[in-house]
C-alpha cells in the first residue's frame, strides 16, 4: 500500500513509501498497487528502508523486484520507500533524498557505479548501511557496501555460450538495450567468452519497443548467418520474437530474465530458454539483509561474498513449475 512522495529528481522518477503495518496489529500482506496510492495503516514500528533503483518506468522486471521488497517488509514490520530512476544522476539525486532523511538502511542498484559512488560514499558517512542488489558485482565491495544480492552476469553469459553451443548454434546476436549499464555488458561479453561460434552485440533503445524490433530484424536482414538472437528482458525477447517473423528469418530467441508473458513464449516454443535472476528473491534479501543488520547484527555473506540468486535456466522442460509463480507475479 503506497502514498506518492513528492521528489525533486527528474519527471520520470516515481516514488511510493509504503507503511507495512506488523501482523500482530492486525495486518498481513502488501495488498495490490493501483498506482495511485493509498494510505497504509499505523503501526509500523520498524527500520525505514530504502529501495533505489535504476528500473525504467513501466518495466515488469522491477515490479518483481519491488513486490520481493514488499513482502519482506511486511514480514519485517519495515516502513518502505520504493523509488526508481533509469538516468545515473537522476538515481543519484533519490538517493541522496534518503540520506536527507535519515532512513534507517538503504538497498540500491549500481548499473553505473561511478555515477552512484559519491550518493554511497554520503550514506555510509551519515551512518546509514547500504546494501546492493541485480547491478554492480564487481564494485559493491569497493563501494563498502554490506553485501550484495543478485546474479554474477558474467558467470550467466558464459552459461548461456555454453548452452548456445550446446544447441548447435553458430552466430548469436546478443541485444543490449542500455548502453553503458555494466551488467548488461558483463553478460554479453561472457557469452562471447564461453561461445564457440561468431557473436557481436546490437545497441538498441530500450525505451522504443517497435525501435528494437525493427533494429533486430534489420540486422537479421543484413546478415543470414545469425542464427540466434540473445536479449537481456523478457520484454526485449518477446520483441525480438517479432523481428525475426518480419525478417523472414529461421533465428532462435533466448533471454536473460523473465516474467509472465515470456513463460508462456517459452511453453510455446517461440523462446528456446531464459535466464532467470529471480529479481523476486533480490529485492526480498535485499531488504530483509539491511532488517536483520539492524536489529542483529547480521550480514549475509558476511560482508566478503554476494549472496547470487542466478542463473537458474527455464525451458521448455521445467517452464510449468514456474508457471504457476509467474502467474502469481512473483517469478
Amino acid at each position: 500500500m503506497y502514498t506518492p512522495r513528492p521528489s525533486s529528481a527528474s519527471a520520470r522518477v516515481a516514488i511510493w513509501t509504503a507503511a507495512v503495518c506488523l501482523v500482530l496489529a492486525g495486518c498481513s500482506g502488501t495488498g495490490t498497487d493501483d498506482g495511485k496510492g493509498t494510505d497504509a495503516a499505523d503501526g509500523a514500528s520498524g527500520p525505514r528502508i530504502a529501495l533505489i533503483t535504476h528500473g525504467g518506468e513501466g518495466d515488469a522486471f522491477w515490479d518483481l523486484v519491488r513486490t520481493g521488497a514488499e513482502t519482506a517488509a511486511a514480514k519485517d514490520g519495515v516502513s518502505l520507500t520504493y523509488a526508481s530512476d533509469a538516468d545515473p544522476a537522476g538515481q543519484a539525486a533519490l538517493m541522496r533524498d534518503m540520506v536527507r532523511q535519515g532512513v534507517d538502511g538503504i538497498a540500491v542498484t549500481l548499473a553505473k557505479p561511478g555515477a552512484m559512488a559519491r550518493a554511497v560514499a554520503e550514506a555510509r558517512s551519515a551512518g546509514i548501511p547500504v546494501v546492493g542488489l541485480n547491478s554492480g558485482i564487481d564494485s559493491w565491495r569497493s563501494a563498502g557496501l554490506l553485501g550484495f544480492f543478485g546474479q554474477d552476469e558474467s558467470v550467466a553469459g558464459r552459461a548461456v555460450g555454453d548452452r548456445l553451443d550446446e544447441l548447435k548454434a553458430r552466430h548469436a546476436l546478443c541485444v543490449i538495450h542500455e548502453r553503458g549499464n555494466v551488467s548488461l555488458e558483463a553478460r554479453c561479453a561472457g557469452l562471447k567468452k564461453a561461445f564457440g561460434g561468431d557473436s557481436e552485440n546490437l545497441y538498441v533503445d530500450g525505451t522504443d519497443p517497435d525501435a528494437v524490433t525493427a533494429a533486430v530484424a534489420a540486422r537479421l536482414g543484413q546478415d543470414p548467418t545469425i542464427d540466434e538472437v540473445v536479449t537481456n528482458g523478457a520484454q526485449f525477447a518477446l520483441a525480438a520474437v517479432r523481428s525475426v517473423r518480419d525478417s523472414g528469418r529461421t533465428a532462435h530467441v533466448a533471454t536473460f530474465d523473465l516474467n509472465e508473458d515470456l513463460v508462456e513464449a517459452v511453453r510455446s516454443g517461440d523462446v528456446r530458454f531464459a535466464v532467470d535472476q529471480q529479481p523476486y528473491l533480490q529485492g526480498y534479501l535485499a531488504v530483509d539483509a539491511l532488517w536483520l543488520y539492524r536489529t542483529n547484527g547480521n550480514t549475509l555473506g558476511g560482508g566478503e561474498k554476494p549472496v547470487l540468486t542466478g542463473p537458474a535456466f527455464v525451458t521448455r522442460k521445467n517452464v510449468a513449475a514456474v508457471a504457476r509463480f509467474a502467474g502469481a507475479g512473483t517469478r
